[in-house]
């Protein structure tokens, strides 16, 4: 995602990443940005293309999928270009939790499908006093970003994916229910995989969100990203 600082070991490629972002924890998180000038500084806002049909809006929680090329507003430097990885698909991310930089949670609220966007972001609300060198951002660097917004979808925590995997309505998920939805994102990517694979993704599933050990994921465990239907 964009902005993004690895911090713990990547989902494992075979997953699918329907099913990965719908249960399990995103390995790559937004580094924090250091120092207390935030409220005093701002992220500026260019839309450079804005479609006839504007709906629906991004806002927190949705999964959002966008191209976006990353600059240094020091020397005008290109220091990211999505179009050149992975195989130049657009990334997939959610907004306003924490997976990309806080001006970029910011920048991307109420943007709709098709349009396009420049933004500069303060190094308060990028990546600090600290930089990124493995980005190769240095300290205190104010960011631009050119972002098309492609997609604007139900987050993976949303009322409807709970409302999916909860085959019997009890409001809470069931080892039986998460396998068989395990089984059907499986089926449904077609892609192969050994036998293991499937304990070992529901057993992280649930050391991972069942917080109580009840052996039952709540809605309230479930619902990380502060939905207020269930």
């Amino acid at each position: 995602p964009i902005g993004t600082v690895p911090r713990r070991r990547p989902p494992r490629s075979d997953m699918g990443r329907g099913l990965t972002l719908l249960l399990l924890p995103l390995a790559l998180l937004a580094a924090p940005a250091e120092g207390g000038t935030a409220a005093a500084e701002e992220v500026k806002i260019e839309v450079l293309h804005l479609p006839e049909v504007c709906s629906p809006k991004s806002k927190k929680g949705d999964l959002l999928n966008a191209h976006y090329d990353g600059f240094l507003a020091g020397n005008g430097s290109k220091f990211y270009c999505s179009r050149t990885q992975n195989e130049g698909h657009p990334k997939w991310f959610v907004l306003g939790v924490g997976q990309v930089i806080k001006g970029l949670d910011i920048a991307m609220m109420n943007m709709c499908p098709g349009e396009k966007r420049k933004v500069i972001i303060p190094p308060s609300l990028a990546y600090g006093q600290q930089g990124y060198a493995q980005g190769k951002i240095p300290p205190n660097a104010t960011l631009i970003f050119e972002i098309e917004l492609y997609a604007v979808n139900k987050g993976p925590r949303s009322v409807e994916a709970f409302n999916q995997i909860d085959k019997d309505s009890d409001k809470k998920l069931s080892a039986l229910e998460i396998s068989q939805y395990l089984k059907e994102e499986f089926a449904r990517d077609g892609k192969k995989r050994h036998p293991s694979v499937h304990d070992e993704i529901l057993a992280d599933i649930f050391k991972k969100n069942d917080h109580d050990g009840d052996g039952f994921i709540s809605a309230k465990e479930y619902n990380v990203y502060q939905h207020d239907e269930l």
